[in-house]
């Protein structure tokens, strides 16, 4: 999609803090922290919500997931503890049309707190 800023994050037209890239998968800086480490992983490939993913392609949503917990562990975060949220369309948070899973991390996360 020409106009999907994750698309050109992902085509390095738009600069990003980025972390971690492979063939598949990009995962960078969130510009909006919601934890003292936010990190958003998107596929390469332009999907706009999880329900647009065929089932072919589970494999990239369990490699989204496998960065996830690696990034987590390479950050020190692993044993204290991390979220890892995907939001799907508008009721379900989601602001930007290309499927991303956010980790965050860094402070605790409890709902509520306390």
């Amino acid at each position: 999609m020409s106009d999907c800023i994750f698309c050109k994050i992902a085509q390095h037209q738009i600069k990003a803090n980025i972390l971690h890239e492979d063939d598949a998968l990009i995962a960078f800086h969130d510009l909006f922290p919601q934890a003292p480490f936010h990190v958003l992983i998107i596929p390469k490939t332009h999907y706009a919500t999880l329900n647009d993913v065929p089932s072919s392609e589970a494999g990239l949503l369990a490699r989204m997931m496998q960065t996830a917990q690696q990034l987590a562990q390479s950050q020190g975060f692993s044993e204290q503890g991390y979220r890892l949220v995907m939001n799907c369309n508008k009721d379900g948070g989601q602001s930007v049309y290309h499927i991303h899973l956010h980790l965050l991390a860094g402070r605790s996360l409890l709902w509520p707190p306390g």
